[in-house]
């Protein structure tokens, strides 16, 4: 389809002039929207952003952990970084932060008009409910207004049930809910004689927990870091700083707790072996002295020096294997007993492969009891250390047993050995050979009794020198600007977009709209030349021409006239054809004033003849009711011309020929002969003839006169004629249905300057 050249460009003058005629609507955008930003800056406190860091302990600085072999698993030696996170943001230490901060309280204070500010941690009224947060789990909130009597309105709410209202109450005031009873009191901070409006939500620490977990975070620093970061974002410093920080001093304090209970347990075992192997040894020793009385031994050093020097190699050999039999023993049977499931196993022993299993054992006990703390005893990462546990606990029985297996060949070989050397010392007694086995026995005790004595020490330093995983890099500190746009910067979108949203909603209901409104968009969806415009005539009158009137309709249909004249050229072309698309665009009322414009040139004479002969207006227009018309003259041969022709009232040289009673058949009466006999001489007769026919776009009628025109007239209306209609027009204009197609655009708002915006381009088309 054709368009207009103009269409491929951005048309800047007509913007602006269309931006200038909707200049109220910037205005009312401005202030809406610059009052929106201002409401949203009284009503928002921008955050302020505050953090804390906390270095979780890889390595234990203790000097006793390095002799302690698999113990020192038990004091938290390692500490793994993402199971720290999930402890650190736990529920359980959540709601113990609320707990001591109170912070199932949130108070906010009105400033002034849709300002106010979070209290923390001084605030003028408080809500005392002593046992209610424990299982509450809504959030009720209690508006209370206080005058300057010190009375005070107090409303209770849960969503958007109304609890309790009570008004002109002396504080403090109890207040009875179906949640419990509440106390409003004053606080020392509260300022008699002084207007209050504050706003107190009380919740359940469970749920205190829940919005805290929301707000805070708590982040790993970078994979390679051991450092953990909080974060929390509020628009009170003091609120934020308070919350981390004593959310670090309750995660330092559970971790000595978990550290002392482990202590403490394996400090019960220590002392139960410690008094089984005192009662040994003094058994032991007990026997050494009834032994020496019975045989009269006497100086055991002397007598024992020359075997000592004999056997020095396999006695300290089966020392050591007997030790180390022992040792593997105990931790048969400390592994056989089920309540030492879950305990630490306190051996060192000489064998590699055992101790190693004892070390990997104790690793998964510890992080077993750091993850017990917070996920469920069945849930996936339990589970998964308990076959772990599991597993190791198996491979460490067989290693044990394996181990003591050849522990025990080895003696055996030892004492074969020892046995041979003693075959050669006949001169040592039986008695001698006896009291040594018995010493050896208890020197064995001894040993064991003083290394668990030792462990024992070792246990009870450490208790008394817990330090926590979390070591403080940072306290709580706030950054020195606020989060987010400034107010100034706020108030500067908020005019910007007052100055972009009318323009958007012009362009959006242009995109969307199926009507035009100016004449312009006519131009740009039809190629067809402009014959003119008429503005609105608010007047009343259906003929609003006359020789004297100076209004802008009379001067637009006179520049109508000339462009018509443009398009009509010779003296020849005398007939000119006026239609529309539908019912309602004005056809009639600008042929009737078209035609009395023509009258107004001198020495012609204009006929307007009515041819809508399905609807015709003409009649009315004028309010004359004329007994012949149109149809009469073409239905039946005995009726003159002459008779059918009325002159026009208040117009000279301009004749009228209404359409008439309304035929049965319109398309056949339009297509008959008669009609081109009648135009030929009315040619004869008139310099311009005037047709008001049917609209194009509901019959066919328009288009069968096509052949008696010289010119056609479209009318097209403001905001009533569709763009579709424009459409249709451009493909008649393409298609050359219609002879010297020109466009009349009706309903235009009335401005200064009409009879001056004719371009030449429009009169040449």
């Amino acid at each position: 389809m054709a368009k207009n050249s103009k269409s491929d460009f951005i048309d800047i003058h007509s913007l602006v002039k269309t931006y200038l005629s909707k200049w109220y609507w910037f205005v009312i955008s401005v202030i809406f929207f610059v009052g929106v930003g201002y409401l949203y800056t009284r009503m928002n406190n921008r955050p302020i952003a505050v953090r804390a860091n906390v270095l979780i302990q890889q390595e234990d600085s203790n000097p006793l952990s390095t002799e302690m072999g698999g113990m020192s698993s038990l004091f938290g030696s390692k500490g793994f970084v993402e199971d720290e996170v999930f402890v650190i943001a736990s529920h359980s230490l959540f709601k113990n932060v609320a707990k001591e901060l109170g912070i199932n309280k949130l108070h906010y204070v009105r400033d002034g008009f849709l300002k106010g500010h979070l209290a923390f941690p001084e605030f003028p009224v408080d809500v005392v409910a002593p046992g209610v947060a424990d299982t509450l789990m809504s959030t009720l909130y209690f508006k209370i207004k206080v005058n300057e009597k010190g009375l005070a309105d107090i409303k209770v709410k849960v969503k958007r049930e109304t609890l309790a209202d009570v008004e002109d109450v002396k504080l403090p005031a109890q207040i009875h809910t179906d949640y419990g009873d509440f106390t409003v009191v004053t606080t020392p901070d509260y300022v008699k004689g002084k207007k209050l409006k504050t706003t107190i939500s009380f919740t359940g620490y469970d749920v205190a927990a829940e919005e805290l977990d929301m707000e805070v975070r708590a982040r790993r620093g970078s994979k390679k870091s051991n450092v953990i970061t909080l974060a929390l974002d509020t628009p009170n410093p003091l609120y934020g700083e308070a919350i981390l920080d004593k959310i670090i001093e309750k995660y330092n304090e559970r971790g000595i707790n978990e550290k002392n209970l482990q202590g403490e347990k394996t400090a019960a075992f220590l002392a139960e072996r410690t008094n089984l192997l005192s009662g040994e040894l003094n058994e032991s020793e007990s026997a050494i002295q009834q032994y020496k009385e019975r045989h009269g031994i006497i100086d055991v050093g002397s007598e024992a020096s020359y075997q000592t020097t004999k056997k020095a190699q396999m006695e300290t050999a089966l020392f050591n294997t007997e030790k180390e039999i022992a040792l593997l023993k105990l931790t048969q049977e400390f592994l056989s007993d089920s309540l030492n499931y879950s305990e630490m196993i306190p051996m060192t022993v000489a064998s590699g492969s055992v101790q190693s299993g004892i070390n990997a054992y104790n690793s998964l006990v510890v992080r077993r009891l750091d993850l017990s703390q917070n996920a469920k005893q069945n849930s996936y990462a339990i589970r998964q250390l308990k076959k772990q546990m599991d597993l190791v606990r198996a491979n460490l029985a067989n290693s044990s047993e394996k181990a003591l297996e050849s522990a025990e060949l080895t003696l055996k070989n030892i004492e074969s050995e020892r046995n041979r050397a003693l075959g050669k010392l006949s001169n040592i007694p039986t008695q001698e050979r006896e009291f040594i086995n018995m010493k050896r026995q208890q020197e064995i005790k001894q040993q064991i009794y003083l290394f668990l004595l030792q462990k024992q020490e070792e246990n009870a330093m450490l208790l008394a020198n817990s330090i926590p995983k979390g070591q403080i890099i940072d306290d709580a500190f706030s950054l020195s600007e606020p989060l987010g746009v400034s107010n100034k910067v706020i108030l500067l979108i908020a005019f910007v977009l007052g100055l972009l949203c009318p323009p958007a909603v012009i362009y959006v209901r242009k995109l969307l709209r199926s009507k035009f409104d100016t004449k312009e968009d006519v131009e740009r969806h039809v190629s067809a030349p402009i014959l003119g415009e008429m503005c609105t005539d608010r007047s009343g009158r259906s003929l609003v021409v006359s020789a004297t009137d100076t209004s802008s309709a009379t001067e637009l249909f006179r520049l109508m006239r000339t462009n018509l004249q443009f398009m009509l050229g010779g003296e020849k072309d005398k007939v000119v054809l006026l239609t529309s698309t539908r019912s309602g665009e004005g056809k009639s009322f600008i042929a009737l004033n078209l035609a009395a414009t023509l009258s107004l040139l001198e020495g012609k004479k204009v006929l307007l003849v009515g041819m809508d002969i399905r609807n015709p207006q003409l009649a009315n227009y004028l309010g004359i009711n004329p007994p012949l018309g149109l149809t009469n003259y073409l239905s039946t041969s005995n009726v003159a011309l002459e008779s059918i022709i009325e002159p026009m009232p208040g117009v000279k040289n301009c004749d009228l020929i209404v359409a008439g009673p309304i035929p049965p058949n319109p398309a056949e009466l339009l297509a008959s002969k008669k009609v081109d006999e009648l135009f030929a001489t009315l040619r004869t007769m008139y310099d311009y003839i005037v047709v008001d026919s049917a609209p194009v776009g509901m019959v066919s009628d328009t288009f069968t006169l096509d052949r008696i025109a010289d010119a056609t007239v479209y009318v097209t209306r403001v905001n009533y004629s569709t763009l579709a209609d424009l459409r249709f027009v451009e493909q008649i204009y393409e298609d050359k249905r219609l002879k010297k197609l020109s466009v009349v655009v009706n309903g235009t708002a009335s401005k200064k300057g009409y009879g001056y915006g004719y371009s030449a381009k429009s009169a040449r088309k």
